[in-house]
């Protein structure tokens, strides 16, 4: 096994005592992370902080998204992070927005990391609601908060945690600020999954309500291993042929990360 620093860690901050970045060390994990966030919000500064890489690059299998994947050692457990494409919504067929989409619902990621931009927020919070549709093991990065503060912006991370029942952690990645709180967030999603309880507001028309709470039912006693049925139920009623289909071939309920869906390309 080979651990980094490599040159690329030459700008990265000093890492906490409790972690070990491991660079591209990725060929054995505990648990798998999966980096999610508009374009533009720092992510790629946070996974090269995690891991002390400049990003490492391939591309996601039959696709020609870059793919980016690291890793990092925290109290002894090994983490692989997966950088997924930086995109608005998972509700739209672009190449990017079905890769970030397929792997939170088939690769399963024990945790969804959320990078969103402080100076903007309401325009990061559509991804993070989507997000939290298919998961609840989420934790939200509000990054970009030295910016926010210039801006005499101020934000109730705990105010905002206890809304969306998932933690919220304010960082500054290129300074290196709100790593420790941040890696703390992670490791407790990791290793405690069923801890909080996420409560993402409820924006869905009423008229479509009582059809998607119907077809949950249903899908929850003919599929009970789907782990995200209302979230399967509105794609079948907006007539998805992806998500039929994976429902239908029982990709949902065998959907690991440790399958080849999580694994290195």
């Amino acid at each position: 096994m080979h651990t980094y620093p490599s040159p690329a860690c030459e700008k990265c901050p000093a890492a906490p005592a409790n972690i070990r970045r491991l660079g591209l060390g990725t060929g054995h994990w505990d648990y798998v992370v999966a980096l999610a966030g508009n374009p533009n919000v720092g992510k790629s500064t946070v996974f090269n902080l995690l891991t002390g890489l400049r990003q490492h690059t391939g591309n996601w299998p039959g696709k020609t998204v870059v793919r980016a994947e690291g890793a990092f050692d925290l109290e002894g457990k090994r983490y692989k992070i997966v950088d997924l494409p930086g995109t608005y919504s998972l509700l739209g067929t672009t190449p990017d927005e079905e890769v970030a989409r397929e792997f939170l619902l088939f690769g399963r990621p024990n945790v969804t990391l959320v990078v969103a931009d402080a100076t903007c927020l309401e325009r990061n919070l559509t991804l993070l609601l989507q997000i939290l549709q298919i998961t609840g093991r989420v934790v939200l990065c509000l990054n970009l908060m030295d910016e926010a503060r210039t801006r005499g912006l101020s934000i109730d991370t705990r105010g905002l945690a206890r809304e969306l029942g998932i933690p919220v952690v304010a960082t500054a990645a290129r300074r290196g600020q709100g790593l420790d709180e941040l890696l703390a967030a992670i490791g407790s999603v990791a290793t405690n999954p069923l801890n909080g309880t996420p409560r993402p507001p409820d924006i869905m028309p009423p008229e479509l309500r009582d059809a998607v709470e119907q077809l949950t039912q249903r899908i929850r006693e003919t599929y009970p291993r789907v782990e995200n049925p209302a979230w399967v139920a509105l794609r079948l009623l907006e007539g998805d042929p992806r998500t039929a289909k994976a429902l239908e071939q029982g990709e949902f309920e065998n959907a690991d990360a440790s399958t080849p869906t999580g694994q290195p390309a």
